[in-house]
């Protein structure tokens, strides 16, 4: 006699499931894209992606476990790729009209600092940026941290520890003009 084995197909999320998860989500999702792309449009561009994406496939298994985790690891990958790609287009042409605006914008310095930053975190691994940003941008605790992300406290302690070394390295060679 055989056997039959049941294998349950991950479900598209249904519309009032949809609207549920938008409504309960979207705040999280656009506040960690916003931090991270400091720019209003990334981050509703990166909240577009990420709930185009699941009206287009299978719920992910992440998704129904952690669906808080899920979404913000899925904001923080978004605009770190954003960020990426924002930094590889370059200025085309005569940059002078430019040049008034980034004088007025970096006459404190801080804003050259932040960019400095999130040029660094943007090099860094993602969970490695995940970690910093649910720490320091979100304020919470490496315990709230590890059932976020789904590990360990010491795995994100030493995590954190290894990733402001890496900051520090990055924006120390950023600012020296050097390459990593």
């Amino acid at each position: 006699m055989s056997t039959v084995t049941v294998v349950e197909k991950p479900m598209k999320p249904q519309p009032e499931d949809f609207r549920e998860m938008f409504e309960e989500h979207y705040d999280l999702i656009y506040r960690t894209a916003y931090s991270i792309t400091r720019k209003s449009e990334d981050a509703e561009d990166v909240v577009q992606a990420v709930f185009l994406y699941l009206l287009g496939s299978q719920r992910p298994p992440d998704l129904t476990k952690n669906p808080k985790g899920y979404f913000y690891r899925s904001a923080v990958n978004l605009s770190l790729k954003t960020v990426r790609r924002r930094e590889r287009y370059t200025l085309m042409g005569s940059s002078e009209r430019f040049d008034g605006s980034a004088k007025a914008a970096d006459s404190d310095g801080n804003e050259e600092m932040d960019g400095y930053l999130w040029a660094a975190i943007a090099e860094l691994e993602e969970t490695s940026a995940q970690i910093l940003i649910l720490r320091y941008i979100h304020g919470q605790s490496i315990a709230e941290i590890a059932k976020v992300i789904g590990t360990t406290r010491s795995t994100v302690a030493v995590s954190l520890f290894r990733s402001r070394a890496r900051l520090k390295k990055l924006i120390r060679a950023s600012q020296l003009g050097e390459e990593s």
